[in-house]
């Protein structure tokens, strides 16, 4: 029989058919040409950075970068104005989409996944990230900051070389906004301090648990393999996390994608921080999403809202960890 599950995160019902599950081999692999020209020169490679804008941030070894950060050369969000809304009419409304938009290049190797990182490479990749962050809550008119990585191209990439994309927006987005509010409304103390302490009685769904990092496929999954990264220290912000910590999460990130590759396969996936806006000082936990691409939002997802799930949590948890030994 179906199941609604609550995500106490957003408000929003989820439903679980478990009857329509399918094994990790059934789901259709993902494309694997990424670049919609594959004769094109990479412009993440090393050897073409002319290809992209001056590097705002670059760390080097041995004479040779490691990691870069550069200005999007197409850029969503552009422009130091403040958010200024104008009314064109009874319905109409726009707003200047100013703001930023980086590309972190995390790695100079085309081929290379981040769930095979080393430590050193995770530990400089964590504070490149939290050094942009922390520039993002110094700019005047940013107000949120979003980091993701788009993995494949039925996750949104356009190009294959290991990268990531920092924005700094002049809006606090809904989904953060409602991820505000279920913080401030659970009267249990924090959803994810209270999440950790109740996954650990059974142990279905944790994946890992150690000194800095929990990992589940949360008991509310919207989709197969969801996983959901949160820090054990009870951090509001990405930048109030020690370096240790930082570290400590990144490493959990990285071991979470190897499992994942074992189960899966190199799927497609949307890695999603979600760290509460700069200059916000609430109740919030700062967190990591991990969605693998397996499934397609259809009709009944995008009239509703609603996502339908067809592998149980606890099914994936069960299959994340025999295949990666745990």
């Amino acid at each position: 029989m179906s199941q609604l599950r609550l995500n106490p995160l957003t408000g929003r019902w989820v439903t679980l058919v478990a009857d329509r599950a399918k094994r990790p081999t059934d789901f259709v692999p993902r494309l694997m040409q990424v670049e919609a020209d594959p004769n094109r020169a990479c412009p993440f490679c090393p050897g073409n950075e002319e290809a992209t804008p001056p590097a705002l941030e670059q760390h080097d070894s041995e004479g040779k970068w490691t990691l870069r950060v550069v200005p999007n050369l197409y850029p969503a969000f552009d422009g130091d104005g403040n958010l200024a809304v104008h009314n064109l009419g009874p319905v109409h409304t726009m707003a200047d989409a100013s703001g930023i938009h980086e590309v972190f290049v995390i790695t100079p190797d085309h081929n290379a996944r981040v769930g095979t990182f080393t430590d050193e490479v995770i530990h400089n990749v964590m504070q490149a990230l939290k050094r942009r962050f922390e520039e993002h809550a110094r700019t005047s008119n940013v107000r949120y900051t979003q980091a993701f990585i788009n993995h494949g191209r039925e996750a949104g990439a356009s190009l294959a070389h290991p990268h990531g994309q920092i924005l700094g927006l002049p809006f606090v987005p809904g989904e953060i906004l409602e991820e505000e509010r279920a913080f401030e409304r659970f009267k249990g103390g924090c959803i994810l301090c209270t999440t950790i302490e109740a996954e650990r009685v059974d142990n279905k769904r944790v994946i890992i648990d150690n000194e800095h990092a929990f990992v589940l496929c949360p008991y509310w999954s919207g989709g197969p393999y969801e996983l959901l990264i949160i820090p054990q220290s009870h951090d509001v912000h990405l930048t109030d996390s020690t370096d240790a910590v930082l570290t400590g999460i990144g490493t959990a990130i990285r071991d979470s994608l190897a499992i994942m590759y074992a189960t899966l396969g190199d799927v497609a996936y949307n890695l999603v921080f979600h760290t509460a806006p700069s200059h916000h000082s609430g109740n919030f936990h700062w967190h990591i999403h991990l969605w693998p691409k397996l499934t397609t939002a259809a009709g009944f997802e995008r009239g509703t809202g609603v996502l339908i799930n067809i592998v149980p949590p606890e099914d994936a948890a069960f299959e994340l960890k025999s295949a990666a030994g745990i």
